[in-house]
């Protein structure tokens, strides 16, 4: 079996430029030496939309995503999680060996206990779906940020407790965690987030990218002024897509002094169009004919479904049904 790396997006709308670099880029990266398989967790997302019509626009907005952003349907598998009910029934069996400790153990359910939101069963059964989604495609790999961490390594006590019961039936899957990752500061500062409301999202036309750059925080030193490239906001982004020669030329620039903030994010702008230039082209492209991407995500989800079945049927066969 080819080694497989496995990834899940929620259908949560336009990604920001922390998106692309924290996640995005280290996953299709793995295109090069792996077989890739990337899902839209269009399922996992009914934990909390109850919006229809957003939920079906979202999904292909987030394929669009993807496949702008470098994915090769020839070389990977792009699916939506709904064409693949497989998942759903090889979730059920997961359950039926799972303890209701495990669950309540599980960091959103927690969560959303603590903080005195609605709990439904799809929320706390979340982490066996996610198994699901794992084991159903013989993962070997599935990358993932720390706080992601728990979803995999319950589904490795999963795979692991089903093949004590039944035999070796199920692979065993590793997280890969993005320990090197840098921070990538949003517009005030903290950690980009959409919680925060300070993104730069990837796909903005270039006058409204510009705007959202030309609004990042700042101290208040003049023009004239030698200035700290490396407790700068607009200096830590933009060393994250310059080359190694650029960071060095803008860095000389803010400590000579002669350089304004408006200048530093004028140059940020630049470097960070050009880099996506390409991809919103791509994007826009997508987004003005659907057709297109549902056609990938239907030739996805017919080789994800032929995965995930011979899987299924050696769970099916293992278990007695």
């Amino acid at each position: 079996m080819a080694h497989r790396v496995l990834t899940g997006i929620k259908p949560t709308g336009m990604p920001h430029i922390g998106n692309l670099l924290g996640m995005y880029r280290p996953a299709l990266a793995m295109q090069d030496h792996a077989e890739g398989y990337f899902f839209v967790a269009s399922y996992h997302a009914l934990t909390t939309m109850r919006d229809p019509d957003r939920l079906r626009a979202q999904t292909l907005d987030v394929a669009a995503n993807w496949l702008a952003l470098g994915l090769d349907p020839n070389r990977s598998v792009i699916w939506a999680q709904h064409d693949v009910p497989e998942v759903c029934e090889l979730a059920w069996i997961l359950s039926c060996i799972t303890s209701k400790g495990m669950m309540d153990k599980a960091h959103a359910f927690k969560d959303a206990v603590a903080k005195g939101r609605e709990v439904n069963i799809g929320l706390y059964t979340y982490p066996i779906l996610m198994a699901a989604d794992i084991l159903a495609f013989d993962s070997h790999v599935v990358p993932v940020g720390k706080d992601q961490k728990q979803h995999v390594e319950m589904a490795r006590d999963m795979a692991q407790r089903f093949n004590h019961l039944f035999g070796d039936t199920l692979v065993i899957p590793e997280p890969k965690i993005r320990e090197d990752m840098a921070t990538v500061p949003g517009l005030d500062g903290q950690k980009m987030s959409k919680s925060y409301n300070n993104t730069i999202e990837i796909f903005l036309p270039p006058k409204k990218l510009r705007k959202k750059i030309m609004s990042i925080v700042t101290d208040s030193k003049g023009v004239d002024d030698p200035k700290d490239p490396d407790s700068c906001n607009v200096f830590r982004l933009y060393k994250l897509f310059a080359t190694a020669e650029q960071q060095a030329e803008l860095a000389s620039r803010y400590r000579a002094g002669g350089l304004g903030y408006g200048h530093a994010k004028q140059a940020l702008f630049e470097v960070v169009d050009a880099q996506i230039d390409a991809s919103r082209d791509r994007y826009n492209h997508l987004k003005a004919n659907p057709d297109e991407i549902r056609d990938v995500l239907e030739d996805g989800a017919s080789r994800a479904r032929t995965t995930a079945r011979s899987t299924l049927d050696r769970v099916r066969s293992a278990s007695g049904l």
